[in-house]
């Protein structure tokens, strides 16, 4: 296993180095990069500076002269049209832009194999910081949500399995699927217009994850205006959840039940819950088990950033959402980065779990 562990690591590298040369080559023909949304933000004052230009004192200059004030072909920006040149170039000396883009990979990159990832271009704070600081709102929702899934699903795929072809096991199905069918950032909608004040009820707050002035209330009370405020949030990260492990946890315990070691302890005389929670439950929860860290960073990295959106919780969706609106290249490579190495560690994490829960697995035995 140790063999195969350090293959697997070793294949990190080239893997985050592959996503990265591939997002920043399209960030390279992207419109609108972070110099273009601060010159849109001087574009007002230089609309301003060009009207007082005009009439009288603007037809004392030449043409040439007006087309070196009014910015035409003396920058590669449209916003920096009417904006001193010297500006322009202060901020892109500013942004690191003034630079060959070879050389602003290489930086980048040497600065994520030191796990330096920068600053923010418009938070003026290091993106480490920042994402140390979201990170637990986002890594609380993705626990809750999986726990529950798991909590709901497991026992519900056995009794599924027990009861196959009832008619209990046919309207959960249905249930779970139509539940599968929904977006969870639609259901978030729903529940926000019905139950958050939307149009109906104002039963649970729309936004954050404590109400103002409780920071300083004991933890009793804390966490249950926590608990209050992630009920919207979890319920619309769960609804899509439960159909897929369900049902590979009932199909899992159906293709256990059929086995002949169940007929042959059965033969021996072992009651009906024994066999299926002695024997099966063991085996049959070998992928459902080694499957809950790839759960987790779905629900945390995919799911979880439209609903971080919807509901205004102040995570990594939030941050990365604001990050790519903004054009901050710093924060968005440096978010995309952590993304992608959790899931690659993720992922070797969930290939140990295999042969945690069953010591028979061996990778290193595979050809």
């Amino acid at each position: 296993m140790g063999a195969y562990l350090l293959r697997r690591l070793a294949l990190v590298v080239p893997t985050l180095l592959g996503i990265i040369l591939i997002n920043f080559a399209v960030t390279q023909f992207a419109p609108g990069g972070p110099v273009e949304q601060m010159l849109a933000e001087l574009k007002g004052e230089a609309g301003s500076t060009l009207g007082r230009l005009s009439g009288e004192s603007q037809g004392e200059l030449r043409p040439q002269q007006r087309r070196e004030a009014a910015g035409e072909g003396s920058s590669r920006y449209r916003g920096a049209r009417g904006l001193d040149p010297a500006v322009v170039a202060e901020i892109e000396r500013a942004f690191g832009f003034d630079k060959p883009w070879q050389d602003r990979l290489l930086d980048m990159l040497w600065g994520y194999a030191r796990f330096d990832l920068g600053r923010s271009l418009f938070r003026d704070r290091p993106v480490a910081s920042l994402i140390l600081e979201k990170m637990p709102v986002s890594i609380s929702l993705g626990l809750w949500s999986t726990l529950i899934i798991y909590l709901v699903s497991i026992p519900l795929g056995i009794r599924k399995a027990v009861r196959d072809g009832s008619r209990f096991d046919l309207w959960t199905s249905a249930v779970v699927l139509v539940g599968y069918a929904i977006p969870g950032f639609l259901f978030a909608i729903l529940l926000v217009v019905m139950f958050a004040g939307g149009s109906f009820l104002q039963w649970f707050p729309l936004r954050g994850l404590l109400s103002p002035g409780m920071e300083g209330a004991p933890f009793w009370e804390r966490a249950a205006d926590y608990a209050w405020h992630m009920v919207l949030p979890t319920l619309s990260l769960v609804i899509g959840g439960f159909a897929t492990l369900t049902m590979l946890t009932k199909n899992a315990f159906l293709d256990e039940i059929h086995k002949q070691y169940t007929v042959t302890a059965r033969a021996k005389g072992a009651g009906e819950t024994r066999v299926l929670y002695g024997h099966v439950f063991r085996n049959a929860m070998l992928l459902i088990i080694a499957g809950f860290p790839a759960t987790l960073i779905g629900i945390l990295f995919t799911g979880a950033l439209l609903v971080e959106i919807i509901f205004s919780l102040d995570g990594l969706g939030l941050l990365a959402f604001e990050a790519a609106m903004r054009r901050d290249y710093t924060l968005m490579f440096g978010t995309l980065y952590i993304f992608t190495l959790l899931g690659l560690i993720m992922q070797i994490v969930g290939d140990f779990t295999y042969t945690l829960v069953d010591p028979r697995i061996d990778f290193e035995a595979r050809r």
